[in-house]
């Protein structure tokens, strides 16, 4: 009888471990999380930035040599924002959020810069 019990227990942790893990691999590090609004604020400034600068680059307001200058910096944002989600299970800290908009905030003004000298 205890056998039983302590198998059912068993089957149903393993079963919650499971359903926990399909759902934190939903949305794994640099992916839009529908739930977490502080990811989805950050890809969305970066996709915004991205298309500003391919926008300059066919319009011929930045150089190419300007254009690889900020998506250089860009690269940097990305790669710090998947480095602060893997370590908070693909979520941003308040902290990790606000500094990723002062760098954003940097490139896009250095973006605006570039395209109106």
């Amino acid at each position: 009888m205890l056998n039983k019990i302590t198998n059912a227990l068993l089957v149903m942790a393993v079963g919650g471990l499971i359903s926990v893990g399909a759902a934190v691999a939903q949305a794994g590090p640099g992916q839009d999380d529908p739930g977490h609004p502080r990811v989805n604020e950050v890809n969305t400034r970066e996709q915004n930035q991205q298309d500003r600068i391919a926008n300059g680059v066919k319009n011929g307001t930045m150089t190419p040599g300007q254009a690889a200058h900020v998506e250089h910096q860009e690269q940097h944002i990305e790669n710090q924002e998947k480095r602060d989600m893997a370590a908070h299970n693909g979520h941003l800290t308040k902290g990790e959020q606000r500094q990723l908009n002062r760098e954003q905030n940097h490139t896009s003004r250095e973006i605006h810069r570039d395209k109106h000298q």
